[in-house]
């Protein structure tokens, strides 16, 4: 049985972190449906959690139940009390802070789910582009870090808005979320990475882009993406000496990306990206995106590969309003935006999250949160406490099919912190030595942990 008192050590400590956000009875109840949340290698409802942590004959079901449904605490400031363990104790404090910005959609069934919809289902095995699929639809900012243990950048969520039919489009919540972040540390750089779907996302206050309404990042945050193939670019417009009237606020109509790759000029450039290093033809021009940023400049860079026989004259195109940074750095950070992808993929296939079937509006908003903050404190508390550079070796060892794997996945480490929490609940209160009988128990739930 797992309560907070069996918990380790060093996982109740990383949990009194978030202390603040709950009243004390809450509290026990988060930290034993978070350890079951992890415990449990199948479905991760939430009876789901409460069997896996030993209490489904102890608690009445109703109990989890309330926790999401009724408790007095907030996702949002739980996700802010995460960033901070993340910061202070990942993050250099020097560094600028990387935030990915993506959405998803979690199936449902049902149409008694609170916000379920027809959505866009990028994740769909269909290979139509218009595949869509009934459920949630969650936008999710998380900070893009690299442990000392990898070569490859990690995400951690810990912002979260629920889409609507009704509601902001998913561009204004990420505005809103990357406001919440910097609102949060003032004086620290954020830059944003996204996909093309949230390239006007900084645009001006209140732009128009169609027929939605665009909400401006906060001063200071850069937002990097990749550029869409039919944008209209312009130069940037030059005052007329002596001219009367307004000033002109666009220049020449330039066309596009393909327009400029084809007169520009490329520059071998060598780029850490994807965990390996690569030389890539790079050019980069600033110039305006007036239907997404106004009179706002931004720089384009065009990257092309050396073997490309691409027709458009490039194979990517950027855009970001970091108009400072060397272009081989906007590349590397723009790379580093996949991370949410596997994020996003490990969330659902190794966590669970989603898989609870609650329908009320103040539990749907609350149960996917808290299974992207379980995620965050399953990679917080493995680079803290968890690591053991014999972990590779181990695992090879027991699958010698990945004859290349040298660093742990997120499937490591929360099959590390699973069976820790086992172990925990096998010798929480016993000092004597394990009965046979126990001996025997721990097999099999060890080799579970790992399924």
């Amino acid at each position: 049985m797992l309560q907070f008192e069996t918990l380790p050590p060093s996982f109740a400590t990383l949990l009194q972190t978030l202390g603040p956000c709950f009243t004390a009875p809450t509290f026990r109840t988060f930290a034993v449906l978070v350890a079951g949340m992890i415990a449990q290698p199948g479905r991760h409802t939430v009876t789901g959690m409460l069997t896996a942590a030993g209490l489904a004959g102890v608690w009445h079901h109703a109990k989890a139940h309330w926790f999401f449904s009724r408790a007095r605490w907030c996702a949002d400031a739980l996700g802010m009390a995460v960033l901070a363990v993340i910061v202070e104790q990942l993050l250099p404090a020097d560094a600028a802070m990387l935030i990915a910005v993506d959405d998803t959609l979690f199936r449902r069934s049902g149409r008694k789910v609170y916000a379920t919809g027809w959505w866009h289902d990028g994740a769909a095995t269909s290979k139509r582009r218009d595949a869509t699929g009934w459920g949630n639809r969650w936008v999710i900012a998380a900070v893009v870090l690299w442990l000392p243990f990898t070569d490859r950048p990690v995400a951690l969520p810990v912002a979260f808005a629920l889409c609507t039919k009704t509601g902001p489009t998913p561009q204004v919540l990420a505005g809103r979320l990357v406001t919440r972040i910097a609102a949060a540390y003032p004086h620290r750089q954020i830059d944003v990475v996204a996909d093309a779907w949230y390239a006007s996302a900084a645009g001006p206050a209140g732009a128009t882009v169609g027929k939605t309404r665009q909400r401006a990042f906060p001063p200071g945050v850069t937002l990097t993406s990749r550029l869409r193939a039919n944008a209209c670019l312009n130069a940037i417009a030059q005052p007329i000496p002596g001219a009367r009237g307004r000033p002109r606020r666009i220049g020449t109509r330039l066309g596009k990306p393909a327009d400029l790759a084809a007169t520009a000029t490329f520059t071998p450039t060598t780029v850490r990206r994807y965990g390996r290093t690569d030389t890539i033809h790079i050019a980069q021009i600033t110039r305006l995106w007036y239907g997404a940023y106004r009179s706002q400049a931004i720089r384009v860079i065009l990257i092309r590969d050396p073997d490309s026989k691409t027709s458009t004259g490039y194979d990517l195109a950027l855009v970001t309003t970091d108009l400072t940074s060397h272009p081989e750095h906007i590349v590397a950070r723009y790379a580093a935006r996949w991370s949410i992808e596997v994020m996003i993929e490990d969330a659902k296939q190794t966590t669970g999250v989603g898989q609870a079937r609650n329908r009320t509006p103040t539990a749907v908003t609350r149960t996917v949160p808290f299974g992207l903050i379980t995620q965050s404190l399953t990679v917080c508390w493995y680079t803290l406490h968890g690591h053991h550079p014999d972990l590779a070796t181990q695992r090879r060892a027991a699958a010698p099919w990945y004859t290349t794997k040298t660093q742990p996945a997120y499937h490591d480490m929360i099959i590390k912190l699973r069976r820790t929490l086992i172990t925990a609940r096998f010798r929480a209160d016993k000092p004597r030595k394990p009965t046979h009988d126990e001996i025997l128990a721990v097999h099999p739930a060890w080799a579970e942990a790992a399924a």
